[in-house]
């Protein structure tokens, strides 16, 4: 038997540490729906306390009753070096737009049952205080086309220009962007060098165009690490591999 988890919610309706996920006390309550929500999963009570004290600059809130709204343009670094502060609530909107000041986080997988075969991806929208699933998969594709594909439906979402970040755990796409390597395989007419032709060329010009549109920073998440919201966009993608009659993914096989 599995040793239960302990849930640590440092942005959130009610911040602390929790010992379990679902149910009226358990931690999902605390940021389903919270746009900007940042918590993490632990082996231990111990591991979870010492996380929440280090990212929210506090001890482990037991008897908090009082929730907290926190400054959505303090991003935490990976490091854990940058804190959010306290600051007032804002209202939520109903749409996804982006129009809401609440930090907008997409979190995004994708993969297949094989590699080429059949793939999925999965996405879950956390915009302006309302929460969006999306998914889907074709007969015949990539990993990597899966992961860029996740992405784009994203950031297609999005009904107006919006600054947000986008989680994947794929280093190919957060490096090909936040390293300049798509803009620079598009400088030189999708060639990775002399002899090398850049590949999913059709995907990478999809979100390049994107981030023009928007204001879009990427980050790197571990996959398979408990993170609630990245094991969800996983389950998706696993999920649409499966499903019968898949469309064919034009863009496979194509430079």
């Amino acid at each position: 038997m599995s040793k239960q988890k302990q849930y640590a919610v440092v942005r959130g309706v009610k911040p602390g540490v929790y010992d379990a996920w679902f149910g009226a006390k358990g931690a999902e309550v605390q940021i389903k729906g919270f746009a900007g929500a940042l918590y993490k999963s632990f082996p231990s009570r111990a591991e979870a306390e010492a996380w929440f004290a280090e990212m929210s600059g506090r001890p482990s809130p037991g008897q908090q009753s009082m929730a907290l709204a926190f400054d959505p343009q303090q991003i935490i670094e990976k490091n854990g070096t940058q804190r959010a502060k306290p600051a007032a609530k804002k209202e939520h909107r109903e749409h996804l737009s982006g129009a809401s000041s609440e930090k907008n986080i997409i979190f995004s997988d994708g993969g297949c049952s094989k590699n080429p075969g059949p793939g999925g991806y999965g996405v879950v929208m956390m915009l302006g205080g309302k929460r969006k699933e999306l998914s889907g998969g074709f007969a015949r594709t990539t990993n990597n086309r899966m992961e860029l594909t996740a992405c784009i439906v994203g950031l297609e979402a999005l009904e107006g220009p919006c600054s947000i970040t986008v989680c994947s755990d794929s280093q190919y796409v957060v490096n090909g962007i936040m390293k300049g390597w798509a803009k620079r395989w598009k400088s030189n007419n999708w060639m990775r060098n002399r002899d090398e032709a850049a590949e999913n060329s059709d995907l990478w010009s999809r979100l390049l165009d994107l981030c023009e549109k928007h204001d879009v920073r990427f980050e790197w998440v571990r996959g398979h690490s408990g993170h609630p919201e990245n094991e969800r966009c996983d389950e998706l993608a696993v999920e649409m591999t499966h499903r019968a009659n898949l469309p064919p993914d034009h863009g496979y096989g194509k430079k």
